[in-house]
């Protein structure tokens, strides 16, 4: 989850009930502002989950070449992107283009024979040497591309308060045992490792879920990690309990974490990380993802000199040198006719290495595309956050977000939370998860 997202994943249950409920026919948007053969004077309506600072990011880079095209856009941003889409398909009040935060609603309205199929649309052979692996697959379904990624995030990150960590002679760890045995080397001089929080309102426990899928992503890669988030692995399983193993010896062992286990449930994960930043360090790592090296989340005098206080490391494979897939997420966008010349120009402009060249400036944007010139993002940190993403071997999706939502934004995290605040063990709460898997 990102910070974008946190309302629209309290959603996607209700959404999917529509999907699953509604009869939706065949065909493209009824709307006959931006289909027809030219450009000029067209409206293209596209819809968003994206708000704030990543609106207005996509606006810069996407309004002025509209203009230069005689196409005007319809810009329609909500909140509750996952039902209100399903809502409008099944009315058939459809948007032009929208840009899903999520693949798994999109790839159902794709089965559905609702969105138009993007490879004739786009150059695809050059999309598959530009775009960063796992991008072009989160947005395909049986075989074809029907959301390109747009926009990316990154949460497989490590932040460390950068000239204490430097000082003390750390260095960055290139393996998961080395991620452990650094975190003892910390605990051993007498400071504390780790700042760690999942608190996050009626949505608590979903960061604790970004540590399993982190940790199940790295032991088991890219093909693992999507058989346990189709639950074809189960998670009473070896590879979630070895996931499991790994954050309880970071998160449960004494002297490990800020507070200790039983501050983690009630530690905001938005300001978690802050005490990094204290004189001496509170603690000396913390993941998160990159949205909170952002004004809001550490404070106003680290976000003005981050490039000098802020460091920041992938989270590391499983063994030195092995694949590193990252976990990640993005805004998938879909086109609702093939016959949309006007929606179709702006895709295809979109599907350019060099989009968002404006909104990355602002750094509330970072492109999908590897090949993207990092010279554009305005501080040393967010460039190194792309690198990150761009030298990995694969971007998968948040995995609870792409779960049932019973299951996502359910009982995932109720379990993990139950677990870290030790009202329930591990095999309750892997067993209740499992139980709470729809059957269909």
């Amino acid at each position: 989850m990102r910070r974008t997202k946190l309302l629209q994943t309290l959603a996607p249950m209700t959404a999917l009930a529509l999907l699953s409920s509604g009869c939706l026919s065949d065909g493209g948007s009824t709307a006959t502002s931006g289909t027809g053969t030219g450009n000029a004077g067209k409206t293209v309506e596209i819809m968003t989950g994206m708000t704030g600072d990543n609106l207005n990011a996509l606006k810069v880079s996407l309004d002025p070449y509209a203009k230069e095209q005689g196409i005007t856009i319809k810009w329609s941003p909500s909140d509750n992107f996952n039902q209100l889409i399903v809502t409008r398909v099944q009315g058939n009040n459809l948007p032009d283009i929208a840009l899903f935060p999520q693949p798994g609603i999109m790839k159902d309205l794709a089965a559905k024979g609702r969105l138009a199929p993007l490879d004739d649309i786009l150059d695809m052979p050059t999309l598959k040497n530009s775009m960063t692996a796992g991008t072009l697959e989160a947005g395909s379904k049986d075989g074809k591309l029907y959301g390109l990624m747009a926009s990316m995030n990154v949460k497989s990150l490590v932040f460390y308060p950068k000239q204490a960590f430097e000082s003390a002679g750390y260095e960055i760890p290139k393996s998961i045992p080395e991620l452990l045995a650094l975190t003892d080397k910390i605990r051993s001089a007498g400071k504390t490792p780790w700042c760690l929080g999942i608190e996050s309102g009626p949505a608590t426990g979903w960061p604790a879920t970004d540590w399993m899928e982190e940790l199940v992503l790295k032991y088991g890669g890219a093909a693992k990690y999507d058989d346990w988030i189709n639950h074809k692995t189960k998670f009473d399983s070896p590879l979630v309990r070895r996931a499991a193993g790994t954050f309880e010896k970071i998160a449960f062992t004494d002297g490990n974490v800020l507070g200790g286990r039983k501050s983690i449930s009630s530690n905001n994960f938005g300001t978690a990380g802050n005490p990094m930043f204290r004189n001496p360090p509170g603690c000396f790592m913390y993941k998160q993802g990159n949205f909170v090296a952002a004004k809001g989340f550490f404070p106003d005098d680290v976000v003005a000199d981050i490039d000098n206080r802020v460091g920041v490391f992938g989270f590391p494979p499983a063994t030195a040198g092995g694949d590193n897939p990252v976990e990640g997420g993005g805004d998938l966008a879909g086109l609702f006719s093939k016959d949309n010349e006007a929606a179709k120009k702006l895709l295809q402009y979109m599907a350019t290495k060099d989009f968002g060249a404006a909104g990355a400036k602002t750094g509330a944007w970072l492109s999908p595309h590897k090949d993207f010139d990092v010279a554009n993002y305005p501080t040393q940190t967010i460039q190194n956050i792309a690198k990150i993403a761009y030298q990995s071997t694969g971007i998968a999706f948040d995995g609870s977000d792409a779960m049932p939502g019973a299951v996502g934004s359910g009982s995932f995290w109720k379990g993990m939370t139950g677990w870290i605040s030790n009202q329930q063990s591990l095999d309750q709460a892997l067993k209740a998860i499992d139980d709470s898997w729809p059957a269909s």
